[in-house]
């Protein structure tokens, strides 16, 4: 039988990570030592409490269908959390719980976005924010964060990028892959092109609380009440609490499109992952203590890797302020090396220098490569001297 898949799913474009993957895996089970820096996630367990939360809950008989936002418990736990963080204010029906953060934005664009609708994306972008935008009709719309300006947009590039189908523009503050911040006084330039036009922000900050040296998270929605009120945040547990495998994550904002999330997850996902939910409601009521020591480990990566990256011959890189990536632009190494393209710079960089990184071509930035910092220094400094190496070799 021949099957006839939906439009929606041929139109999605291939995660460009999917390869690189699939041939680090290959390598490593044939028996050569690969060193990974595509890692999304924290190298660090999840604490013990959060685990222990979890197991007493199971203990308990908390094993039950949870109400399709999340728990009360958890969503008072949220608002505590952004209260002491932002210094705003938002009620339980102005909350919604679902299985991560990638789903809280899924769930959003669906209940958002009509055939045609378009979502300003700026590039660099996460690879699922244009295909969660096609998967629900819209369209994206890219604005270049050029490198002269950390990769970040501007209002004038935001004002000229909308148009009377613009419903919304996502700001992405830490970035990945970028790892770069707005500060508060570009929040409030880009916040006042967002009023004038009526556009919803959609502002992921799954990042907030990996941040360092003297830069400082600043949520766009803490900026004034009508921003707040034109603001919907994207966060959750799987970054700061090294959670990702539990899929916790969360949308605050405008009420009446939480009630719409909430409405779809209860035909979706029917809740999050009770067990999740009270490791979760752990996470935000007890020791922040991980947290701290977790933020100091990749800050002290970051330092001394960075300047390692950076005396390779055709590596250029901004330094990040947040997240656990590296953005190198690596154009003229690939040039240097007599490689046609980044792309087949990195695949070469895993054939040759058993190095997996990730093409900046998946985040609409061809001339870059991402490197996640998510590993031990020992492996870093490793793959680093064999990238090095390999550049190097090639010039010759």
């Amino acid at each position: 039988m021949e099957i006839q898949l939906a439009q929606r799913v041929k139109a999605l474009t291939p995660s460009t990570t999917l390869a690189i993957t699939a041939k680090a895996k290959e390598l490593k089970a044939e028996g050569f030592d690969v060193i990974g820096l595509g890692a999304g996630e924290p190298d660090f367990n999840t604490p013990q409490h959060i685990i222990d939360a979890a197991v007493q809950s199971m203990n308990e008989g908390h094993t039950k269908y949870t109400p399709s936002a999340g728990l009360p418990a958890l969503k008072k736990e949220i608002a505590g959390k952004f209260k002491k963080d932002q210094g705003i204010d938002y009620e339980p029906s102005q909350i919604v719980v679902g299985s991560g953060a990638k789903h809280a934005l899924y769930t959003l664009f669906q209940a958002l976005l009509d055939e045609g609708d378009e979502v300003i994306i700026p590039i660099p972008y996460w690879v699922s924010y244009p295909e969660q935008v096609k998967l629900a009709g819209g369209f994206p719309v890219y604005v270049d964060g050029k490198e002269e300006n950390e990769y970040k947009i501007t209002p004038a590039q935001l004002e000229e990028a909308i148009t009377a189908k613009t419903k919304a523009v996502i700001i992405n503050s830490p970035s990945n892959p970028t790892g770069m911040l707005y500060t508060e006084e570009e929040l409030k330039a880009i916040g006042e092109v967002c009023l004038k036009h009526n556009i919803l922000i959609v502002s992921d900050e799954i990042y907030e609380k990996l941040v360092y040296g003297d830069h400082k998270h600043v949520s766009i929605a803490q900026l004034s009440p009508e921003l707040k009120e034109q603001t919907i945040i994207i966060n959750g547990v799987s970054k700061s609490h090294s959670m990702t495998g539990w899929r916790i994550g969360y949308a605050a904002g405008n009420k009446e499109l939480i009630s719409a999330m909430t409405n779809l997850a209860s035909h979706s996902t029917s809740n999050p992952t009770t067990t999740a939910q009270y490791g979760a409601i752990a996470a935000y009521a007890g020791s922040q203590e991980m947290l701290k020591e977790m933020r100091v480990a990749f800050e002290q990566r970051l330092n001394i890797i960075y300047e390692k990256l950076i005396a390779i011959p055709g590596f250029v890189c901004l330094k990040p302020q947040g997240a656990f990536y590296l953005f190198p632009n690596v154009k003229k190494a690939a040039e240097l090396t007599g490689f046609a393209n980044v792309d087949d710079f990195s695949q070469a960089l895993l054939e040759e220098a058993m190095v997996a990184v990730i093409p900046g071509s998946g985040f609409g930035s061809p001339n870059n490569i991402r490197l996640s910092y998510a590993t031990s220094l020992e492996l870093l400094e490793k793959a680093v001297d064999r990238i090095h190496q390999f550049v190097e070799s090639k010039m010759k």
